[in-house]
């Protein structure tokens, strides 16, 4: 088959990618089975990849970057009509469904972290900060989000699936081994971070998550 081969998403985001995959349903798994210690422990392990997320979109990978895939309006109405800046990495319309699960997921584990259970018996580490009746309201938030959490995950799925069999365009071979077969050299072909960078903000969100667990201290 003619063409190039090119790397279009790097390691780093593709394992933040991947862990949300498994962690989102063993968190939804773990609440409903009333395993709590559990949930906690995969909230902390999304909240880590989150912390990680944010700042990678700023210091990452080029398609990693929000600012490589965070378009106007103009720009995402002309990619619905099929026209427009045909960018390689999120598209305009798949980019803004990005931030937004990000949102969702920062609200959603933000929420978990002020939480407790009917007992109080397994609490967030920040609910000490709150009072019971505001805890309440937070947990009570925290189910209800999930819904709208599970139906943007859905309809990203659903999207997948319609570009893999209606548009052809496989999104998910790139997103597991990082690389995109192209028909042709591109204009531009995206550029990588190293991975000391990765290393030094998994370091950070490690940090940030493991003051966040253990309340919020000020001082460690």
């Amino acid at each position: 088959m003619a063409g190039v081969r090119i790397a279009l998403w790097d390691l780093p985001t593709r394992i933040v990618h991947w862990s949300l995959v498994v962690l989102i349903p063993f968190s939804w798994w773990s609440a409903e089975n009333h395993d709590l210690e559990r949930h906690r422990w995969s909230g902390y392990a999304i909240l880590g990849l989150l912390v990680f997320r944010l700042i990678w979109g700023f210091v990452g990978s080029s398609t990693s970057r929000f600012a490589s895939f965070l378009r106007g309006p103009r720009a995402v109405l002309a990619y619905a009509r099929g026209s427009g800046d045909k960018r390689l990495g999120h598209n305009p319309m798949g980019g803004w469904s990005v931030v937004a699960m990000l949102a969702l997921l920062v609200a959603q584990v933000g929420l978990g972290l002020f939480a407790s259970d009917d007992d109080g018996l397994e609490t967030g580490p920040l609910n000490h900060l709150v009072s019971y009746a505001t805890a309440e309201t937070l947990t009570e938030l925290h189910e209800l989000l999930f819904n709208v959490l599970a139906a943007l995950i859905a309809l990203h799925v659903a999207t997948v699936l319609f570009y893999l069999f209606v548009r052809r365009d496989n999104l998910i071979a790139p997103m597991l081994g990082g690389s995109k077969q192209l028909d042709a050299e591109p204009a531009a072909r995206p550029t990588m971070a190293r991975p000391l960078r990765a290393l030094a903000v998994a370091a950070v969100a490690f940090a940030i998550m493991a003051w966040i667990s253990k309340g919020a201290p000020l001082a460690w």
